[in-house]
């Protein structure tokens, strides 16, 4: 069933600095087409200096129902925040945010929860494991929160050791002290060697331009290692191939965001979209996984 849009449309805005890598306006308007739901997910462009405006006045228009955020806006929105879950606070940024009847601004973060179960998809190990964590920003503080804390993360087991990498001087101490509050197994690596990690996450933004350096020499990663890049422009990237060529693991990160969409539809009070989606996510799959269709990547 096709939503034409209408002057009842709701509408909902993903935010972002570059934004065209997105990929939730084709996974959200699929599942609003397909369940019949009134609504749409519009990407924006926006500068960092115009985030903070640009979200009061969104909110404005009784229409917008939410908004979703992407690099590199997730951490600056939580100082207008009224409420936030407590990965958010934790992570210091979120990727949801919607405005009650109050005009109260409530905040979301679901990296975390979406990588951990992609993990579990992918039957990969991570509890008591070694973990890599290369970028120190939003979705690497909540990715890692999830992994390291065992009161933030979503399955049993005892937490990973997550080592922080980041090239920009102080950010990956500034991260690892954050989550020191959260009894997190957190520590700084020294570098992007990946020798001796179980797993290596790529959470940075190398790869998204064609020229980037990959983010870690694969060559240096064990035999039984993993590695997951969670970009979602230019997948396989670079990084995934290199990992691929040595024979290790990898997978790109579009499943974190299939196992986050149910999560967004609930925070957004879309409830029976939200358990429809859990109960059968094959659509969303075929969707971001289209050369999967031609036997090119495995769909799951």
């Amino acid at each position: 069933m096709t939503c034409a849009i209408n002057g009842s449309t709701d509408v909902y805005l993903i935010l972002g600095d570059p934004v065209e890598q997105v990929q939730a306006p084709a996974l959200f308007n699929l599942i609003f087409s397909t369940l019949g739901i009134n609504a749409v997910l519009v990407p924006v462009h926006l500068p960092e200096a115009a985030v903070q405006g640009f979200v009061r006045a969104a909110f404005s228009a009784r229409n917008i129902k939410g908004l979703l955020l992407t690099i590199p806006h997730k951490s600056q929105v939580m100082a207008m925040l009224d409420d936030c879950c407590a990965l958010g606070r934790l992570a210091g940024a979120v990727n949801a945010v919607r405005c009650g009847a109050d005009g109260r601004l409530s905040g979301a973060m679901f990296d975390g929860e979406g990588l951990v179960n992609s993990l579990n998809g992918f039957n990969i190990a991570y509890t008591g494991q070694r973990v890599l964590m290369l970028g120190a920003g939003g979705s690497a503080a909540a990715i890692a929160a999830s992994l390291a804390s065992s009161a933030s993360r979503v399955s049993k087991g005892p937490a990973a050791e997550v080592a922080l990498y980041d090239p920009a001087p102080g950010k990956a101490q500034a991260l690892a002290d954050r989550l020191a509050s959260a009894q997190a197994r957190v520590t700084v690596a020294g570098s992007a060697d990946p020798a001796g990690f179980d797993l290596v996450i790529n959470a940075s933004p190398l790869g998204l331009r064609p020229a980037d350096p990959l983010p870690c020499d694969v060559s240096r990663m064990a035999p039984q290692a993993a590695l997951v890049d969670i970009l979602m422009k230019n997948q396989p990237t670079p990084l995934l191939q290199a990992a691929r060529s040595q024979g290790r693991v990898a997978h790109p990160g579009f499943e974190m965001l299939i196992r986050q969409v149910a999560l967004y539809l609930e925070f957004f009070g879309l409830h029976d979209a939200a358990l429809a989606v859990q109960q059968d996510p094959g659509f969303i799959r075929r969707q971001i996984y289209p050369a999967a269709l031609h036997g090119e990547m495995p769909l799951f």
